[in-house]
Order: structure tokens, then sequence, then C-alpha cells
């Protein structure tokens, strides 16, 4: 059994959306969070830090929004916070690239920018956990089925958005690249 006490997981929707994100309308404190995601490639069930490569696909961007406000208020009231991060158009992500377009999973580049404006700039090599302890954790109560995605974790640097903002994500030397309007 593989244990990690730190490691905190939730399901999200992902919503693909090109140019678009959208603030629900009772949220006052909307923030992003750039992760690297990992496309699944087919079914995974208990495997092991030693294979889990073998189950990647490929990557994406993906820029998990969240309803800070929301997801404040349910924590300190021990209440569930899903809707603060899985409400529609709350996971928008890039294309997805053949895994052997990186090099190195481990050590890419990710960047966020809010109007032109570096927010978020961090590597993978800087991840709590790596690629295959989180497939391995994750894989051993839950089954991940081909096209699931893993978001990885996000850099430091996170900062509330506002309707009118536009956010652009990149990974590596631009290998992907996602931009949208905030409405």
């Amino acid at each position: 059994m593989i244990i990690f006490p730190e490691l905190l997981i939730f399901i999200i929707t992902i919503n693909f959306v090109s140019n678009l994100f959208q603030i629900p309308k009772w949220c006052q404190k909307m923030q992003h969070e750039v992760e690297l995601g990992v496309v699944i490639g087919k079914t995974a069930k208990q495997i092991t830090n030693a294979n889990a490569m073998d189950f990647v696909a490929g990557y994406c961007l993906a820029l998990d929004m969240t309803a800070r406000d929301l997801q404040e208020h349910a924590k300190a009231n021990g209440q569930p916070w899903f809707i603060s991060k899985g409400f529609d158009t709350s996971c928008p992500v890039s294309k997805f690239i053949d895994k052997m377009q990186i090099e190195n999973p481990s050590s890419i580049e990710l960047l966020c920018s809010v109007n032109g404006q570096v927010k978020q700039r961090g590597n993978t090599k800087q991840m709590i956990f790596t690629i295959p302890q989180l497939l391995a954790a994750v894989t051993e109560d839950v089954t991940m089925e081909e096209g699931d995605l893993l978001l990885t974790g996000t850099p430091s640097g996170v900062s509330t958005v506002k309707r009118g903002d536009v956010i652009e994500c990149t990974l590596g030397n631009e290998i992907l690249r996602m931009q949208f309007e905030i409405a």
C-alpha cells in the first residue's frame, strides 16, 4: 500500500475551451493554477512507480481555476469544496501532445502570465511528488482510464484574476501554449 499523507486528491471537471473562461456570478475571488496534465493512455489500476510511465500517453497544459472565496469558506466550516474547482469551465486545457514530444517531463518549465505579467514560473522538478509517484498513489484505489487526466500541482505565484483579464500559459519553450480571456 502506498500512503502519502500530504497528497490531496480531488476530482474536477475538464472543459475544453479555446479562448474563454467564465467566472461564476457568485465568485468574488477567482485564482489561477497552471499545471502539467498527464494524459493516461490505457487502463491503470494499482500500478507501480517502476511501470507508471508505461501508462502515460501524453501531456497537456491545464489551468485549474479555483473559486478561492468559496473554497476557504468550505474548508473553514469542514464542508466539501468540490464546486470551488468543479464549476463549468473551471479547468481549461490545451491540446494534447504525445509523450515523446517532451524529453524529460520531470524537468520542464511551466509559465502563467496575466495581462502580460508573469505570475507563475516553475519547473516540474520542483514538484513534491513525481509523476510515477502520483500515478501509483492515485491508482492504488482509483482506476484511471484511457483519456483521463492527472494534474500534477502548481508552482508558486497563484494570483486573483478578474473579468477582462487575459491569461497565457506555456509549457517548456512553447511546446504547448494556450491563451484566453476571462468573462
